[in-house]
């Protein structure tokens, strides 16, 4: 099917962001830090490495699974298709919302992407306050915040993350939301070539190996937030650390909404992709 003029528009857009993947350049500090993780991390055995990532995979999709059986993600499923049927009254499934035009369907996905920034900010003002127990919670919270976020940018894109394929996709596509700048634009080029790989809409064929030492730099570098927000949490106005509240809710906002980006882009990528194909 020929795309419309807006939607070409919209596929360009794309072309040009992923072009701005590959032009991210490290600078000096960043190149720094990862010869010191590199070099951490060549001090452990493989084994060692590969039996840790291999739980932190386990936790994924365990995180994955727990969502997707939760009442909250089944109403959220049935508000995404109650906003659809506005638009067109023949939607029935998630699948059917590939009926909708791009604009429609990045309405609805903005709908859910911005609550979920708006949770990620929430979130980040309460780490800020400095307590030992909100700090702690901020890392797995935000896990939660970020992979529900993804799964939802997906619904609303008419992929159900319910079957094995998209289910896997999504957690790919967090993963790679969630690497370092410099590492996207690869890990971009890996979710291209699932999708050449692909020989059904339901199952599975990649590799499902998620996680390696890089990705735990963003894990590492909420860890220097903490750092960052325990060293200003006693600089108050009117008993409020407001500083470091700042800081928490600014990072964890800005983090959401760059993965919310980049998760959109590839689920509208996908959508305009199968529209093309279609015809």
């Amino acid at each position: 099917m020929e795309l419309s003029q807006r939607e070409e528009k919209v596929l360009e857009e794309i072309r040009l962001w992923q072009d701005s993947l590959y032009d991210y350049e490290a600078n000096d500090l960043e190149n720094t830090y990862v010869k010191w993780l590199d070099g951490a991390f060549s001090t452990l055995p493989v084994d060692v490495q590969e039996r840790f990532f291999q739980k932190l995979d386990g936790w994924l999709f365990h995180l994955h699974s727990l969502l997707q059986g939760s009442q909250l993600q089944n109403d959220a499923r049935e508000r995404i298709l109650k906003t659809a049927r506005a638009f067109n009254q023949e939607v029935e499934t998630i699948q059917d919302l590939h009926f909708l035009t791009i604009d429609q369907l990045h309405y609805i996905a903005m709908q859910h992407s911005g609550r979920h920034q708006f949770y990620s900010f929430v979130q980040g003002g309460l780490t800020g306050t400095g307590g030992a127990a909100a700090i702690g919670a901020d890392l797995p919270a935000m896990a939660v915040i970020n992979l529900r976020s993804v799964q939802l940018i997906a619904i609303s894109y008419g992929f159900d993350v319910q079957t094995p394929f998209e289910m896997m996709t999504s957690l790919k596509v967090f993963h790679a939301a969630t690497l370092p700048a410099r590492l996207r634009a690869a890990a971009w080029e890996e979710l291209m070539e699932d999708l050449e790989r692909k020989e059904n809409d339901y199952f599975y064929n990649g590799t499902e190996k998620l996680t390696d030492y890089t990705w735990l730099e963003g894990p590492l570098k909420h860890m220097l937030k903490g750092t960052v927000i325990t060293t200003f949490r006693k600089k108050r106005l009117s008993g409020i650390p407001l500083i470091s509240m700042a800081v928490g809710a600014g990072v964890n906002y800005q983090y959401t909404r760059k993965l919310n980006d980049f998760a959109e882009k590839y689920y509208q990528y996908r959508y305009l992709s199968r529209k093309r194909s279609d015809g």
